[in-house]
């Protein structure tokens, strides 16, 4: 357990792989509703191809329950998809400092000039 742990730390702080946005806790509930929308997807999906419930039992019963549940599991993955982008677009300033300490480490040939640089 201790070194699954310890290789998984080492993995998310590789300093080869480029930074990533931070998870935060209102991204990781933005998740999990996605994660619902796209359950309700697959539920009422199902009675498309099996013609009945095929994930629960008795439900969807009817086309027109199929139809709501397809429909309101798009409609709350597409809700939950534009929050989770407007959460990561928060942390916009930070990663782009994270990125070009990255590129200067990484590929100084491809680093952008910073605004003391501008000749003049």
């Amino acid at each position: 357990m201790q070194i699954s742990w310890i290789i998984t730390v080492a993995m998310l702080n590789n300093p080869l792989r480029p930074p990533r946005p931070r998870l935060t806790g209102p991204i990781f509930l933005y998740g999990m509703i996605d994660v619902f929308g796209l359950s309700c997807v697959g539920i009422g999906a199902s009675w498309f191809a099996a013609g009945k419930g095929a994930i629960l039992t008795n439900f969807p019963a009817s086309t027109a329950e199929a139809v709501a549940c397809t429909v309101g599991g798009i409609v709350i993955m597409l809700w939950s998809v534009s929050r989770i982008l407007r959460e990561i677009a928060k942390q916009a300033p930070e990663m782009q400092v994270k990125y070009d300490r990255y590129i200067g480490a990484h590929h100084p040939d491809k680093k952008r000039p910073s605004p003391d640089d501008t000749p003049s």
